[in-house]
């Protein structure tokens, strides 16, 4: 098996499955309390992936927020923020965004064969641009991070990415937050597009914590034998 790094699936979504609304503005779904959690676990991880419409659609920074964690990180030779990376088959994103312009750390864009001289051009200064295969590949994506160093990767979305490593068994554990809300608009993204999972009635997931934080549940669950507890 080609090594690659270990997978961590973190998600925030209403009780009903979505990821946002259908509006121009971004729907906050997680609790502050749960948006610690999460910034703690960013500083767990060599690298955080979003999917290219993620870059597009929410303009994240992907950063860890938390000053005494950002020092922590330092204090042992890392970055005070983990790699960025993103999927992006034409590699056409603009490298103005924040995802580009903010933190000291390395960006990878990750694109088909194809459009790799022309993602290169465009982002020229702002990111390494890697072929990953045409179509691009997950396996491809994760062996040249796990080369690279990363041995944690934390992804973040969006539903197509989440849908892709939950479809090809590239997940070894996944943390999800649920609001205390639904959403209710059939227009709306919802959490992991049609597909063949290997986990269903037959093979259920291992649920390893039920926590709490603010008002949203907070569950985590083991996916491969990998998982650490």
């Amino acid at each position: 098996m080609t090594a690659r790094p270990y997978v961590l699936l973190t998600w925030a979504m209403s009780l009903d499955g979505y990821l946002d609304d259908a509006s121009d503005e971004r729907l906050i779904l997680s609790s502050p309390q749960d948006a610690e959690r999460v910034d703690a676990e960013r500083a767990t991880v060599d690298a955080i992936l979003v999917g290219a419409t993620t870059v597009r659609r929410d303009n994240p920074r992907l950063m860890v927020r938390s000053p005494e964690a950002r020092a922590a990180r330092v204090a042992r030779g890392l970055p005070p923020t983990p790699a960025k990376v993103t999927i992006s088959a034409g590699g056409d994103l603009d490298p103005s965004v924040p995802f580009f312009t903010t933190g000291e750390t390395e960006k990878f864009v990750y694109t088909a064969d194809a459009a790799l001289d022309k993602a290169r051009e465009r982002l020229s200064g702002v990111a390494r641009v890697c072929g990953a295969g045409d179509p691009v590949a997950l396996p491809a994506v994760l062996a040249d991070l796990h080369a690279r160093g990363v041995r944690r990767l934390m992804v973040e979305g969006g539903g197509s990415v989440h849908t892709q490593f939950l479809e090809q068994g590239l997940a070894d554990e996944a943390q999800v937050c649920v609001a205390p809300f639904l959403v209710g608009d059939g227009a709306a993204p919802r959490f992991v597009g049609d597909g063949v999972f290997p986990f269903g009635p037959g093979r259920r997931m291992r649920l390893a914590e039920v926590s709490r934080y603010g008002d949203c549940a907070y569950l985590r669950y083991a996916l491969t034998d990998r998982f650490r507890e």
